[in-house]
């Protein structure tokens, strides 16, 4: 079998996307970036099968990686002059509008995966060796969450997947609220833009109470002061 010209197009295709993802990434950078597309030109050109199927896997593995610089690589950027207390040199993370900014909760505390060990002598009908691998996945959490509140030791392979399945939360245009306060007179200093319009009239007026308590305090204090002295005269 013989690979189609519309195959061979969606291949340059991806190869333009990548490089695309790649100048983003890596901008600035030339010598990386140069480096990254001759690696990327050299897999693509010992891509010689001819069976259709696996030629448009590898195409679709290129376009992955296209997604992966641009949503989950950052480049960090030296800053000259300045280090950290132990001498170490700073770097400013550079961020796209591509960056994926998720949620890190189902990575700290992704669902229990049996390993491939356990999985492999379950098969094999072999004994298991530990609480874990005897009892199912949920069973041992529950238990280990009674007896013990930190989480269990967590796999590579299950943070792995778990990272895949991570859900992202949505941020709605409705689920936000605006409000907008204009201060005017002469207690503009209580001006907050976090108040409403009935907030502000209630801290204004609790400023008014607290000054007629300071001056009536004052004249009361000045007054028994005064007659102390007049007591002394007489």
């Amino acid at each position: 079998m013989s690979i189609s010209p519309a195959l061979k197009a969606t291949t340059r295709s991806a190869y333009r996307d990548v490089l695309r993802a790649a100048s983003i990434t890596f901008s600035g950078d030339q010598q990386v970036f140069q480096a990254f597309r001759a690696k990327i030109r050299h897999d693509i050109a010992q891509n010689n099968t001819a069976d259709p199927e696996a030629y448009q896997k590898h195409n679709q593995f290129i376009r992955d990686v296209a997604q992966v610089l641009r949503k989950n690589v950052v480049q960090g950027v030296h800053i000259p002059g300045k280090a950290q207390e132990d001498g170490a040199s700073l770097y400013r993370i550079r961020m796209t509008k591509h960056t994926e900014l998720g949620d890190n909760d189902s990575i700290k505390n992704p669902p229990p995966v049996e390993s491939s060990r356990s999985l492999r002598r379950r098969e094999k009908g072999q004994p298991h060796n530990s609480f874990l691998d005897a009892v199912p996945a949920n069973a041992a959490l529950s238990s280990l969450t009674a007896s013990n509140p930190s989480p269990p030791h967590r796999y590579f392979s299950a943070l792995k997947k778990a990272h895949k399945e991570r859900v992202i939360p949505q941020l709605l245009e409705e689920d936000l609220e605006e409000q907008f306060v204009r201060g005017s007179g002469p207690l503009d200093k209580l001006a907050n833009p976090g108040l409403s319009k009935e907030g502000m009239k209630a801290a204004k007026q609790r400023e008014r109470e607290r000054q007629r308590r300071k001056k009536a305090k004052k004249k009361t204090k000045q007054k028994d002061a005064e007659d102390t002295a007049d007591d002394n005269v007489d």
